[in-house]
């Protein structure tokens, strides 16, 4: 979600909400979370913000509750806010976006978490875990939330490398639904190779 809030603030000049925080609607909703599970704050932010949802991670403990803030808050959806805050810009801009044939695509995510395991992801998530009291926001992260579930007893080690893919593929859906909303965007096929997408984008550079 990053990176498309970063797209969304360059292309159509959003500037994100200050909402002031309520710190005692925050500790409810954190309660919430762990008595009856994220899935129920998940479902509740679906219900208000449909369209912010789209992109955010079941998993993702701190965007489910800011989505369920900023409407507390204000009355109004975080979608909502982002559309009046858009701004005319005074630059000219071109948005490219790469895309790749979806079985593929899951292929190279597959192998990059096979790695990910190879390389030490167990290992460098027990020191980290090592070094808070509490589990930190950042670790909410896809592949450390899952190893923490795993080294926790939850889950076991196929489990674990199987729901780290499943987590990842599902959030590289959301993402391609997110830049598919993104007007006049040229996407760039990666079957095409490079010589012939970097040909297609001098020619839109051109016109």
């Amino acid at each position: 979600m990053g990176h498309g809030l970063y797209i969304n603030s360059l292309i159509y000049g959003i500037e994100y909400d200050n909402t002031e925080i309520n710190e005692e609607y925050r500790k409810q909703l954190e309660q919430k979370a762990e008595e009856k599970g994220l899935e129920t704050l998940y479902q509740e932010a679906c219900k208000i913000d449909e369209k912010a949802m789209e992109n955010i991670s079941p998993n993702d403990k701190k965007r489910i509750i800011r989505v369920l803030e900023i409407y507390k808050q204000t009355g109004k959806t975080k979608t909502e806010l982002e559309e009046h805050s858009r701004k005319e810009l005074k630059y000219d801009y071109k948005v490219f976006i790469t895309n790749m044939d979806r079985e593929k695509l899951y292929e190279k995510i597959n192998k990059r978490v096979d790695i990910m395991l190879e390389h030490g992801l167990i290992e460098e998530t027990k020191n980290i875990l090592k070094s808070y009291n509490e589990f930190p926001t950042a670790m909410q992260a896809i592949g450390y939330k899952e190893t923490k579930d795993y080294l926790d007893g939850i889950i076991s080690k196929e489990e674990l490398t199987e729901k780290i893919k499943m987590e990842t593929r599902r959030y590289a859906k959301r993402q391609l639904t997110w830049f598919k909303r993104i007007e006049d965007a040229i996407w760039l096929e990666m079957e095409n190779g490079v010589e012939q997408n970097l040909r297609k984008i001098m020619e839109v550079l051109d016109n």
